[in-house]
């Protein structure tokens, strides 16, 4: 008999943490209606739904005594509904995509589900709008500032000969073989070496970035290696001529731990993509290494697999491939394929 497949009759499932210790389920629900009762609490979690903020963005953004927004954040991390991240010396705050009690889950998903219907105050958006430019701002002054030094800062993170190879590799054996007739986007691409890719994997190519100075940089390259198919676009990924295009595929070569808000980015590129589009992400995984803060002009030390997962689900796509890298400096490299939904 292969014990393996078996079936015995006589054991029983075992009893859930929920059902051996029901005092559990009674605690939870307490702190999980305590940390839903107050109207801060519940915008706090509105505006955790979709990116990280730390303690004195938080105060910045309700105008209020940090004391105050540290004592929400406390009943809210205790109730399992925020969790914490270290970002060198600062701590953010997200609001947790999962509940570790099964039997809270659903009570979650409807509370989340409720909020998002919600609308913050005029002047809470207004304030959140002014960090958002506050953090583009310090991105493009690096760039606007090191622009000549990109490459040589870039090396001492994840040198373009790393990933770029294996991401074009990923995106050639997974778009359609008629892709020659489809548009790419790329976003962020830096000085360009990977658009000489796109050129010849797709019809068209669109170079966005928010940084005159690097989209110089890339199209100079493009000139040099005689590349017609290429058009160069200033802004971001609001720019309204973007909304005008049929996009078929969009890439981002490490560019998300320079955006202000990832989350809305990804949000962003589902409404530009057609039907069945694909996403392409290369990105560092997260990391403790803060001096790529001043030195490379990072915003955020890397992201966790899983939550490129959660977000990009949210923003309506499904997993594809994916293909990671580690070096010896201690950062490692994620590729990922992502398909709308």
């Amino acid at each position: 008999m292969n014990l393996a497949t078996s079936k015995n009759p006589i054991l029983k499932p075992k009893a859930s943490i929920e059902q051996l210790h029901p005092e559990n389920n009674s605690t939870r629900l307490l702190a999980f209606c305590k940390a839903t009762a107050d109207q801060l609490r519940l915008d706090i979690l509105k505006v955790l739904s979709r990116e990280s903020f730390g303690v004195l963005e938080l105060v910045q953004i309700f105008n209020c005594k940090q004391s105050l927004i540290s004592h929400h954040l406390k009943i809210l991390a205790n109730a399992g509904l925020v969790l914490r991240r270290r970002e060198g010396n600062s701590i953010f705050y997200r609001r947790a995509n999962t509940i570790s009690s099964t039997e809270m889950a659903e009570m979650q998903k409807g509370l989340f589900n409720a909020i998002e219907r919600t609308q913050l105050s005029l002047e809470a958006q207004q304030r959140l709008a002014l960090i958002h430019d506050d953090r583009a701002d310090k991105c493009q002054r690096y760039f606007r500032e090191n622009a000549n030094k990109f490459s040589q800062h870039q090396e001492q993170v994840a040198a373009y000969e790393l990933y770029g190879p294996n991401a074009k590799e990923l995106i050639a054996s997974t778009i359609p073989l008629d892709s020659t007739q489809n548009t790419v986007l790329e976003i962020g691409p830096g000085e360009g070496e990977f658009l000489v890719e796109l050129s010849q994997l797709f019809k068209r190519v669109i170079a966005l970035d928010n940084s005159s100075e690097m989209l110089n940089k890339a199209q100079e390259l493009a000139t040099s290696q005689n590349l017609t198919n290429i058009d160069f676009v200033h802004g971001d990924t609001r720019n309204n001529s973007l909304s005008e295009q049929q996009i078929n595929c969009v890439v981002l070569n490490m560019v998300l731990h320079h955006v202000p808000s990832p989350v809305e980015v990804l949000f962003d590129i589902a409404e530009l993509l057609d039907e069945n589009g694909q996403l392409f992400i290369t990105e560092l995984c997260s990391h403790d290494q803060s001096w790529v803060k001043t030195s490379c002009g990072d915003l955020w030390l890397g992201f966790e697999p899983e939550d490129l997962s959660d977000w990009t689900r949210n923003a309506g796509f499904k997993e594809g491939e994916s293909v990671y890298l580690a070096q010896r400096n201690g950062f490692r490299v994620q590729i990922r394929q992502f398909l709308k939904c």
